[in-house]
């Protein structure tokens, strides 16, 4: 075959690929909505025990068998859910993580991400990348914090989202820094307490404090009761941007600082200098933004933060140190984790 027609054929086939290529990127949004709807009907579930036709798993959700079998059909494609030759759905093990009665369930995020608290400001990314300011506000008037303190339900749908998302990381995280050196811990804005919790039970000499707004703490104490560790774990309502509890050995963030602007960082991050003793040791959890184009979760993440946050963002390890100095601390460590999440240790200067 000629040189130049070979060369030809391998230039289309090349942009066919990638044609196919970011078309999968652009229709990513398709799968994902409709794992969120079969999250919200709860399959997995319901296929805990054995296959079922979606005959069946239509009259107990109430939804159309034959609509039903073409979104599980096109999520069993993704490895979401498996069909066998008599047209039943089993679960996979994708799908078994989103089943609601499994350990570390997904579930509770896929949920999260199809709320319209996000969907909503998903959608006007536009105005953000536009503007700079956050999409959450514009869509519904009121920073995303204050709207979950006036909002239970959906409070309850974050909250529950934190500790499917945490219960990726905190075993990572327990393992890769060692807490056995420090008496007591303030995990600052801990949400339930589910990444404090893996901390106490893996080190059973350290004592917790869960320092969280006051609509939070309810749900705190039911879950550090389910854990185990009430006895060596209190909880205390507050601001973070007034003041902290005084006098820890450690006083430990996870995704909080990625929530706000550089101004508040550093409010956040002087309190947390006043009340530690010099011995203090500063623990931040976070994506650290890799350089160049190699792939991470953290950019789009941070496509997250810009949407639905008064200016948070993930930032580089460059921009931690400057942080951290103009909150009164050196970036004396970094201890990457078995995660994707890096744990930042500060030193008072």
């Amino acid at each position: 075959m000629d040189p130049k027609i070979m060369q030809n054929a391998d230039l289309e086939t090349g942009q066919a690929n990638a044609r196919f290529q970011l078309r999968d990127v652009v229709a990513g949004y398709f799968v994902s909505r409709a794992l969120q709807v079969a999250a919200q009907l709860d399959i997995a579930s319901l296929l805990a025990d054995e296959p079922k036709t979606c005959e069946a798993l239509a009259n107990t959700t109430r939804t159309h068998a034959a609509t039903l079998y073409r979104l599980l059909r096109a999520l069993a494609s993704h490895g979401i859910f498996s069909e066998d030759s008599q047209s039943r759905f089993g679960n996979t093990e994708l799908s078994e993580l989103l089943r609601s009665d499994v350990p570390g369930s997904m579930r509770p995020m896929a949920l999260f991400f199809g709320d319209e608290m996000m969907l909503e400001s998903w959608q006007a990314l536009r105005h953000s990348v536009t503007t700079g300011e956050p999409a959450f506000e514009h869509v519904f008037g009121i920073q995303h914090f204050d709207y979950l303190a006036r909002h239970p339900d959906k409070a309850k749908i974050f909250d529950d989202a934190m500790v499917s998302v945490s219960s990726m990381m905190n075993p990572a995280i327990a393992k890769a820094y060692d807490f056995s050196v420090f008496g007591t811990i303030v995990d600052i804005a801990g949400g339930y307490g589910s990444t404090l919790c893996s901390i106490l039970n893996t080190y059973p000499t350290l004592r917790g404090v869960l320092f969280d707004m006051p609509h939070v703490i309810p749900g705190a104490n039911r879950y550090i009761a389910e854990q185990g560790v009430t006895d060596r774990c209190e909880t205390m309502a507050g601001d973070f941007f007034q003041s902290l509890p005084q006098g820890a050995d450690a006083y430990f963030m996870k995704h909080i600082i990625h929530d706000w602007d550089d101004e508040r960082c550093v409010k956040i991050l002087r309190n947390c200098h006043v009340a530690m003793p010099s011995h203090g040791k500063l623990l931040v959890c976070e994506r650290v933004v890799p350089s160049g184009n190699t792939p991470s979760y953290s950019k789009v993440s941070d496509l997250l933060m810009l949407t639905m946050t008064p200016g948070g963002r993930e930032r580089t390890e460059v921009e931690y140190r400057k942080l951290f100095e103009s909150g009164g601390f050196k970036l004396s460590r970094l201890m990457p984790t078995e995660s994707e999440h890096t744990v930042l240790e500060g030193v008072k200067i």
